[in-house]
């Protein structure tokens, strides 16, 4: 059983934006910054930061920009890949290092393996949770039509101001049990949702948070040079995932110059909450 530590809340400058950080542990630790998904908040990670905080890391989980007490830019382009990375490399800055421990989920894994390619003098160790390598990704949304229809809410995402519509009705029913169906029973219970539904009602929050899904068709990422990650990479991977095909894991860390993958057979996307647990020891002995 993990001990609970005291969090602390912050508002942070970063890339011309001000980002909701909560922090936990010491604050000589080695720097953890976790990067939530869509549609969680600093919240999703409420299974990690005590653990992270007593093995003794500094601990930094934010709102990602758009999300619940972060700025929320109202043009599309402020979602850019670009942006998203320079957000995560002003926040090590902030903290004044030069190098962090990055571990993301969902769209934070995204933004992760990103920076990653981009970045790898920052990043000391990189965490990828239930989403694949972008180049990976791509490449199966082209040649695999399994993967295309479990991507097809994406597609949807693209349609200006109606799918907020849709999944802001009736006090978020669909999201809130799109996300109980496709995770392992409790874990996210309905206390839980309530956390969420006041993220997500945030004024402009779901519009801003979508904006992520059209800034990376709109203003697709430029190539970098390399596809290869060069930092030490732990995957971890629910293979129950609805969303995301875990034929794609595999393939994501034969990118990797060093690199690791756990799968968990009876886990879903959201690994880090049917597995919390289990995740923690993963990720501490990957960071030791």
């Amino acid at each position: 059983m993990q001990t609970e530590t005291s969090h602390t809340q912050k508002l942070i400058r970063t890339n011309g934006i001000t980002l909701n950080i909560v922090q936990a542990g010491p604050v000589d630790g080695e720097l953890i910054i976790l990067l939530h998904g869509f549609p969680e908040f600093w919240y999703g990670w409420r299974g990690q930061i005590d653990y992270l905080a007593n093995e003794g890391y500094r601990v930094w989980a934010p709102d990602q920009r758009g999300y619940n007490l972060s700025d929320k830019p109202t043009d599309t382009a402020s979602y850019k890949i670009s942006e998203l990375v320079a957000d995560v490399i002003g926040l090590i800055h902030a903290d004044g290092r030069e190098q962090a421990h990055i571990i993301g989920h969902d769209w934070g894994a995204m933004v992760a393996w990103w920076t990653a390619l981009l970045h790898p003098e920052a990043i000391n160790k990189l965490g990828i949770l239930n989403v694949p390598h972008p180049h990976v990704f791509e490449q199966t949304l082209r040649s695999d039509v399994r993967q295309l229809f479990k991507s097809w809410y994406a597609g949807m995402f693209q349609i200006p101001w109606l799918p907020e519509r849709i999944v802001g009705a009736g006090n978020w029913r669909i999201m809130a049990e799109a996300m109980q169906k496709s995770g392992k029973r409790g874990s996210f219970t309905d206390a839980d949702m309530e956390k969420y539904r006041e993220a997500w009602s945030k004024p402009a929050a779901m519009t801003s948070m979508m904006n992520w899904y059209r800034a990376y068709v709109q203003h697709r990422p430029e190539p970098p040079a390399d596809w290869r990650v060069r930092v030490p990479t732990l995957m971890i991977w629910g293979e129950k995932d609805r969303f995301l095909s875990a034929r794609m894991a595999q393939p994501s860390i034969d990118l990797c110059d060093e690199g690791t993958l756990h799968t968990f057979d009876d886990a879903t996307h959201w690994v880090q909450h049917d597995k919390a647990d289990e995740v923690n020891a993963l990720l501490s002995e990957f960071l030791a």
